[in-house]
């Protein structure tokens, strides 16, 4: 007996073995097929942005004064997207306001030359007072998102801006940057929560895009019922970055990954129209006939599969970036 059961484990092991030798490690190509599988037509763009290299030569210009484009290029109106939430955006980044009982939540700032039209004139286009705006939350220290922070702060009697400590330390040490330096308020900490009464933003720590980027979850309502939202504060990577920049931009994606699903969240919001339509989808939610879905409402599943777009692209940039 003793010898059957030894030749059966020998059998089992010898299986294990045979079935890991013909399971290939994951290539390039392998998680950019697992990427473009999962974002389907939802998140084309954010497959397009993290797992498509640009031209050689290409770089993306951040920080620093830079020339203010012609209005009609990004002006874009702000529209009601849910009963408490409102895109306050321009045509390319995303600036978002989340009405409560006890005041108004802005998320992002977007560049300093639309802050003023987008936010401060978009609020009172949609009958809001910019007074009401008890905090600024800004995902990253990045100027086009963050630009207009300071001239809210100085816009709006007692406004509490919020950043991760790391990227407050970022914004001051840029002295030149577009829109001035803020005065430092608040400091976002993972599982903070940001409250105007009866609507309530969840902090979640996610460095990797920069050290102190935040993402949020947090629940609108939408034609009187709940509508809870995963939104992600910094998407795009580098593609000659190191395996640590990787691995923690990797293992930052998967915390917010499992929060969003422990949360339920059905929608995805970010500050780039480019990875999740806000754009488009802002305007269909607001000229919705009774009764219709939500555009911005993916569903659980259209959620995760975000999450595994990003994941499987940043993979393959880091064996890329190896040269592998």
């Amino acid at each position: 007996m003793k010898s059957l059961t030894t030749g059966i484990g020998a059998l089992f092991l010898a299986a294990v073995g045979l079935a890991s030798a013909q399971s290939p490690a994951p290539t390039i190509d392998s998680y950019i097929s697992d990427a473009k599988v999962a974002a389907g037509m939802d998140w084309a763009g954010t497959f397009l942005r993290l797992c498509v290299p640009p031209p050689a030569g290409a770089r993306r210009r951040r920080g620093g004064p830079r020339p203010t484009p012609e209005r009609e290029t990004w002006y874009a109106r702000p529209q009601k997207v849910a009963d408490n939430l409102y895109f306050i955006g321009t045509r390319t980044h995303n600036s978002w306001a989340l009405v409560g009982s006890e005041g108004i939540i802005v998320i992002e700032a977007l560049y300093a030359y639309a802050a003023k039209d987008e936010v401060l004139d978009g609020l009172k286009s949609l009958g809001l007072d910019p007074a009401n705006v008890k905090y600024v939350i800004l995902s990253h220290a990045h100027g086009d998102h963050d630009g207009g922070a300071k001239m809210l702060q100085d816009q709006i009697p007692g406004v509490q801006l919020i950043y991760g400590a790391e990227d407050w330390d970022l914004a001051e040490s840029q002295p030149d940057r577009s829109g001035g330096v803020p005065k430092r308020n608040k400091i976002g900490d993972d599982g903070m929560n940001v409250s105007v009464g009866d609507a309530s933003v969840r902090i979640v720590t996610m460095p990797g895009h920069t050290e102190g980027t935040l993402s949020y979850l947090f629940e609108v309502k939408d034609n009187g019922q709940p509508l809870r939202v995963a939104y992600v504060g910094g998407t795009a990577i580098p593609f000659n970055g190191s395996a640590e920049l990787y691995d923690r931009y990797i293992a930052s994606s998967k915390k917010m990954g499992d929060a969003t699903t422990a949360y339920g969240a059905t929608v995805l919001l970010s500050n780039h129209t480019e990875f999740d339509k806000a754009y488009l989808k802002a305007h269909l939610a607001a000229s919705r006939h009774p009764g219709e879905q939500n555009p911005f409402d993916v569903g659980q599943d259209g959620v995760a599969r975000y999450f595994t777009v990003v994941q499987a692209c940043a993979s393959a940039a880091k064996l890329r970036a190896a040269g592998e």
